[in-house]
């Protein structure tokens, strides 16, 4: 929520810069990142202080605790909490900065950005995963000069390649400068005082520089300082705590759920699990997590990534045959009308008979529009159900018909 609230706010800044798209004049907008803050700040209480009136009817220990055997906690005061059962779900935390010289001239990390009420003009983001992208591009419609520097070919390289390439035209095209395939050498000072990165990419050296850096390498699974080896529970520190489909650890009575499994990085998944485990907990049950659709997920860049269901890379990886047909939105009618044509909707599906097996969308409110396909999903509907199903006129969802309407036909 807090990176969603800020984001919503540098996004209010490009519509008005993109107004003479739609005939209207308007004066260049300038951000009040203090209010812009604020706003967040008084969002996120909000949305705390209501949370927390739901655990009234629990005991809240505000402290740190650890295990000290498999059914004790240790508190930081000494106390001793005794249970049946254990649920752990302590998150995850900014990955350490380990870059040549970093440390040592200094950095935000994504976590900082999120409170910063003041900015400099311009900023070298690290990293092309979903934060990078996320930041970078609200720090550039804030106005500030952008450089990413992405490890990988293309921004966002879990995703199937058309997706990544999408958004990495995508972002260069707004005018953020976007550097690929960059192996790091080293930070630095500049002759000016400005903050550099060194990195080479086909075996020449580059180098880019700006008032301030943003460390967006990626995140670890919060599973240190809890006492795990007293436990008897199995975790590592990069890819976090060890569990099964119940979502178990090695010891039978604890359990663990979010990004401290290092499973999958989503707060709806994270609820899902707790759900899951709580009532494996309570029972001794041994309900088993389905992340089918759970796995689904989205990016809140411009234009927004979602994608639910298998992804081109798993179906090949597993071998399993599938037909595709995409649709851009530079051709489609309401895209059209909103001047916001940029992306594409695309659908996986089985040979023979139709059934979806997944879709994907870079494009205008692409985290709404995917929930008409993770229904779809849920029932396991066909491309020719999709097609039976009315569309109004003119809306951003009706781009769906179009690439079931193909696959149809091929069928």
């Amino acid at each position: 929520m807090p990176s969603k609230a800020l984001i919503a706010s540098g996004e209010a800044m490009q519509r008005v810069r993109d107004a003479s798209h739609l005939g209207v004049k308007a004066s260049m907008p300038e951000p009040d990142l203090p209010g812009i803050i604020a706003r967040k700040r008084r969002l996120i209480a909000d949305f705390a202080a209501y949370r927390r009136e739901g655990l009234a009817e629990f005991t809240l220990f505000e402290q740190a605790g650890r295990f000290s055997s498999p059914h004790e906690i240790t508190l930081a005061d000494g106390q001793t909490i005794s249970g049946r059962s254990f649920v752990i779900a302590t998150g995850s935390r900014q990955a350490p900065v380990v870059l040549p010289g970093l440390a040592e001239i200094g950095c935000l990390d994504s976590d900082a950005i999120l409170d910063a009420a003041e900015l400099p003009a311009s900023l070298l983001v690290l990293g092309g995963g979903y934060v990078g992208c996320e930041l970078g591009q609200y720090l550039h419609h804030l106005g500030r000069e952008i450089t990413m520097l992405v490890r990988s070919e293309r921004v966002l390289s879990s995703e199937d390649v058309d997706i990544g390439l999408a958004l990495t035209n995508a972002l260069r095209e707004t005018g953020i400068r976007l550097e690929t395939g960059v192996h790091f050498e080293r930070a630095e000072r500049s002759e000016r005082g400005r903050k550099r990165m060194v990195f080479t990419r086909g075996g020449e050296q580059f180098q880019a520089e700006a008032d301030e850096i943003v460390h967006c390498l990626g995140r670890l699974p919060n599973c240190e300082d809890l006492g795990l080896d007293a436990a008897g529970v199995r975790a590592h520190a990069i890819t976090g705590i060890e569990v099964d489909a119940t979502l178990r650890t090695s010891h039978p009575h604890i359990y663990a759920v979010g990004d401290v499994t290092g499973l999958f990085p989503l707060v709806h998944v994270a609820i899902y699990q707790g759900e899951v485990a709580a009532r494996n907990a309570l029972n001794d049950g041994h309900e088993q997590a389905d992340y089918r659709l759970q796995k689904a997920h989205t990016v809140f860049t411009d234009p927004q990534v979602a994608v639910a269901g298998a992804t081109e890379r798993e179906l090949h990886a597993a071998g399993k045959s599938f037909i595709i047909a995409s649709y851009p939105f530079a051709d489609h009618g309401k895209a059209l009308t909103l001047a916001r044509t940029s992306g594409f909707v695309k659908i996986l599906a089985e040979p023979g008979t139709g059934r979806i097996l997944g879709a994907a969308v870079v494009g205008p409110e692409g985290s709404e529009l995917i929930h008409e396909m993770i229904v779809a999903l849920h029932f396991s509907a066909t491309v020719h159900d999709l097609i039976k199903i009315p569309h109004l006129h003119p809306t951003l969802s009706e781009i769906w018909t179009y690439p079931a309407e193909e696959l149809a036909l091929a069928l």
